[in-house]
């Protein structure tokens, strides 16, 4: 069932946003408008306030204090701005948001989500057969630190020394002929 609570408090934010040159779209079920297909900002009604969310908001210079992260330590870009009465919509202040976040995306200003990259950590006895085999060496180099670390695993889950070198001996010819570990499930 539709919140219908909020109604004509987000068609006035909508006839605001209008007024610039952005797009409206629906997106994950809500009003979103974008410039060149990129996200700017969106508009909806929740229980408790209506809002605008600027999906780059961290960008903003915000000099209103207008914006908050709804959920800090979670959310990088996106900040909301809140309202729960009509008489909270300032047309003037609403526009000038709205113009430099338009501004952010021309000038390619994005926050992209870290990937978080771990360094691939040889246990002792594939080191030492790596050592001492340079072409099987280059091989195991060449596989993505996804696909390294799937042999690792395979090799460290063993219990027993004996059973990590007899899967260190499985895996070398499929190390060698460029197959990865789970490659044939793919």
């Amino acid at each position: 069932m539709k919140n219908e609570q909020w109604d004509i408090e987000v068609e006035i934010l909508k006839e605001i946003i209008a007024k610039t040159e952005l797009v409206e779209t629906n997106k994950w079920g809500g009003c979103v408008y974008v410039y060149n297909n990129k996200n700017v900002v969106g508009v909806g009604g929740f229980k408790n306030f209506f809002t605008l969310w600027f999906f780059n908001g961290a960008f903003l210079k915000d000099e209103k204090k207008h914006l908050i992260n709804a959920n800090e330590g979670v959310t990088k870009s996106l900040r909301q701005w809140r309202f729960t009465s009509k008489d909270d919509i300032n047309e003037k202040e609403i526009l000038s948001y709205i113009q430099e976040a338009i501004e952010n995306k021309k000038q390619g200003k994005i926050n992209k989500p870290e990937k978080i990259r771990t360094e691939v950590i040889i246990p002792d006895l594939l080191q030492k057969e790596l050592d001492t085999d340079s072409i099987l060496n280059e091989a195991f180099l060449k596989f993505s630190p996804y696909k390294q670390k799937e042999f690792i695993e395979y090799i460290e889950t063993a219990k027993r020394e004996e059973t990590k070198i007899s899967r260190i001996e499985k895996i070398k010819p499929m190390i060698l002929d460029n197959i990865g570990l789970n490659d044939k499930y793919r």
